[in-house]
């Protein structure tokens, strides 16, 4: 606020107009609507929220948190002005002064705000435990009371939100898995904040813009051959896993490389063969060198057997270029860590969750797993994808989180779509932050778009591939 031209004042007010423009588009009307307040800037919303709603006629209570303490500056302008307006404003001094809740009520949560930073404790957790036991529907301002924004609040009693109005941004409590039971559907809303505020603020994390995708992918040439395309090696798959093998090598030509050569047992070569006529194999058994790929993708169902250990420690002592590393190959990989030093500089790492707690040791939390991939991107000059709802890709103690990409990517053979994609952008030459970043939006969005013909549950990792095209184009629209 001390940066954007206006009051603070002022632009609570705004604040609280876009909560009410929300609640009043989502036929709340006819409802009881009681909402709770504490004595910050949260509760000021919470005061500006319930005027605007009384002079809109909705029947509303104000229950304020009392602790004896005068409210900020903020809260107390929004109290006298709410004082002038109804008499319904009740002061919560202990168990007995909590109202009864029905489930027919709607709930207010403006308790607590992002200035939070310690456990709700004493009468704050008991009122939190009323509301959350009471069934009725549940809508916290700019976050739900006992959540921290960017820290773990793991065990805590925290409001377990409806709905969740927050401003200008998505908060960083709202990207993480641990705390999804609790915020419900979150509905960013737009405050007007000064662009240049935007800007200048510097932030360890940032979502992908659907812009910064769109400036960074490179036209085809009129005049161009495959061999300005690449030549992209996966090395994937093994007895009973061909399928990654498959998937990986058909999302990297879906994705553009030039030209894809699958490594993988001589066994095996008939199915790509038959399968994927427009890709290359490679016999594994055979001494091969590496020195004429673009890029290598090495891990989708390669197993973690002797054969597979010798193959992923050849691969990383003879080829220098940036690679994708996935799956079995990382697993290899976190039983020798000193195997991380060989990795090449600009190599990109798509781990899930577990894989990535064998590499960095086990996380006590989501936040904890976050910070360990910001440092990891620190300690060494890689690219960390940490896969999940909001795919992290860290780098050079940056992250960027993505937002494409739907419940239907949780299913056997999306990853492995994921490093065929990735490993197709670095042979095209893309730089690698590019390519990791361009792969995970294209993936998602793929995924999307996908559903037009599937459904959540019945999306398949051939689906996806599927829909690339269509995502390019839709990029490109």
């Amino acid at each position: 606020m001390l940066h954007e031209p206006i009051q603070s004042i002022d632009l609570m007010e705004r604040a609280a107009e876009r909560c009410v423009d929300w609640i009043s588009g989502n036929h709340f009307s006819d409802k009881k609507i009681k909402i709770f307040c504490g004595k910050g800037n949260n509760g000021g919303d919470g005061l500006a929220i319930a005027r605007l709603l009384l002079r809109n006629n909705y029947d509303v209570e104000v229950y304020i948190l009392e602790f004896g303490a005068k409210g900020t500056d903020d809260f107390q302008i929004n109290l006298h002005l709410l004082h002038q307006l109804t008499t319904e404003i009740h002061f919560i001094q202990s168990s007995e002064f909590i109202p009864v809740i029905e489930k027919s009520d709607v709930v207010i949560d403006a308790l607590y705000g992002s200035g939070l930073n310690r456990p709700l404790q004493l009468l704050s957790k008991e009122i939190v435990e009323q509301i959350n036991q009471s069934g009725a529907t549940i809508i916290s301002i700019d976050v739900p009371s006992g959540m921290s924004i960017d820290k773990s609040s793991k065990g805590n009693t925290i409001i377990r939100s409806t709905h969740t109005l927050t401003f200008q941004s998505l908060k960083l409590c709202f990207l993480v898995a641990e705390n999804a039971d609790h915020f419900g559907a979150v509905h960013v809303l737009d405050i007007g904040l000064h662009p240049q505020f935007l800007e200048r603020t510097y932030a360890v994390f940032e979502m992908i813009s659907k812009q910064t995708i769109v400036e960074n992918i490179k036209l085809r040439k009129d005049f161009s051959h495959k061999g300005n395309y690449g030549h992209a090696l996966l090395i994937a798959g093994n007895k009973g896993k061909m399928g990654a093998a498959l998937l990986a090598a058909k999302a990297c030509l879906r994705t553009g490389a030039g030209l894809v050569t699958a490594n993988i047992l001589q066994e095996d070569q008939s199915s790509i063969n038959t399968f994927l006529p427009e890709a290359m194999t490679l016999n594994r058994a055979l001494k091969n060198s590496y020195d004429n790929y673009s890029a290598i993708g090495i891990g989708p169902g390669l197993g973690i057997k002797n054969d597979a250990q010798k193959l992923v420690l050849e691969v990383l002592q003879l080829y220098k270029k940036p690679m994708v590393i996935d799956a079995d190959a990382l697993n290899i990989i976190s039983e020798n860590k000193k195997l991380v030093e060989l990795i090449p500089e600009g190599s990109v790492i798509t781990p899930h969750p577990k894989e990535f707690e064998r590499l960095v040791g086990e996380c006590e939390n989501d936040f904890d797993r976050l910070n360990k991939a910001i440092e990891l991107s620190t300690q060494y000059p890689l690219i960390v994808i940490l896969k999940g709802h909001y795919t992290l890709i860290a780098v050079n103690g940056k992250g960027y989180f993505n937002n494409t990409g739907n419940a239907g990517l949780a299913k056997g053979g999306s990853g492995d779509v994921l490093t065929g994609m990735i490993t197709s952008l670095l042979a095209q030459k893309y730089q690698p932050l590019h390519a990791a970043l361009i792969g995970v939006y294209l993936h998602g969005l793929a995924a999307d778009l996908a559903l037009e013909n599937q459904s959540i549950e019945s999306l398949l990792a051939t689906d996806v591939i599927a829909a690339i095209g269509k995502a390019f184009n839709y990029l490109r629209d």
